[in-house]
């Protein structure tokens, strides 16, 4: 009896921590992992010479308008 008892206390000590944390990776891990690597996507800086282009949300290619806007100028001299 005693040495069952040791046998299982052996056991949780031995294999607990690594399914614990297994566990948690599955559960949390994976998602917070995901959301780093958002964030530093997001705030990552930009180096020399890279052009960055975020999409404005709103229309999509079914878009009614042709070309630019075109605005009035004046040429200084």
């Amino acid at each position: 009896m005693l040495l069952k008892a040791l046998f299982i206390l052996t056991l949780l000590i031995v294999f607990v921590p690594p399914v614990r944390r297994f566990l948690f990776y599955l559960l949390v891990g994976r998602q917070l992992v995901k959301e780093q690597r958002r964030q530093y996507e997001r705030n990552a800086p930009i180096r020399e010479g890279e052009t960055r282009v975020t999409p404005k949300p709103g229309r999509r290619d079914g878009s009614s308008m042709k070309g630019g806007e075109y605005v009035d100028y004046e040429e200084v001299k």
